[in-house]
């Protein structure tokens, strides 16, 4: 990480769960078969039976299926919170919100993503070395 990361004295997030990042517009969930295979056996279910239920297909990739609403088919509202059933098992792409790249490029992008998350900015500073690591995760164990 150069010195020139607009991040370099970290960023605030905590999750609020508010479900915002799982929800509410249509969008794409990634997983791999590796991923696909972790949470079908968290739910029990057999790898196949789980990918007919719960996948969708996009070109070569794998992407979890929405609800009407948009979110995501594992996300739970209730009381005013949300919670992701499967969320020992989430997929990496969950695993690393919100430090994606689209969202850490700029000030701005950054800003315009915490205009959706009430988590951004608030709670404990994130290292820049802590942002990196997540940002650049490529599987599970790259996730601190």
């Amino acid at each position: 990480m150069g010195d020139g990361v607009w991040y370099r004295e970290g960023l605030r997030f905590a999750c609020t769960g508010c479900g915002n990042c799982c929800g509410g517009a249509p969008g794409y969930v990634w997983l791999t078969r590796d991923e696909m295979a972790k949470i079908a056996g968290f739910l029990g279910l057999d790898v196949k039976l789980f990918a007919r239920r719960y996948v969708r297909r996009v070109g070569f990739r794998f992407s979890l299926i929405e609800k009407a609403d948009y979110d995501c088919v594992f996300l739970r509202r209730a009381d005013g919170k949300a919670r992701c059933a499967i969320y020992p098992v989430r997929p990496l792409q969950c695993r690393t919100w919100p430090f994606w790249n689209v969202n850490v490029k700029t000030p701005a992008s950054w800003a315009e993503a915490a205009g959706n998350c009430p988590g951004m900015n608030c709670g404990e500073v994130r290292k820049a070395e802590h942002i990196e690591k997540v940002r650049t995760a490529r599987q599970w164990s790259d996730v601190p």
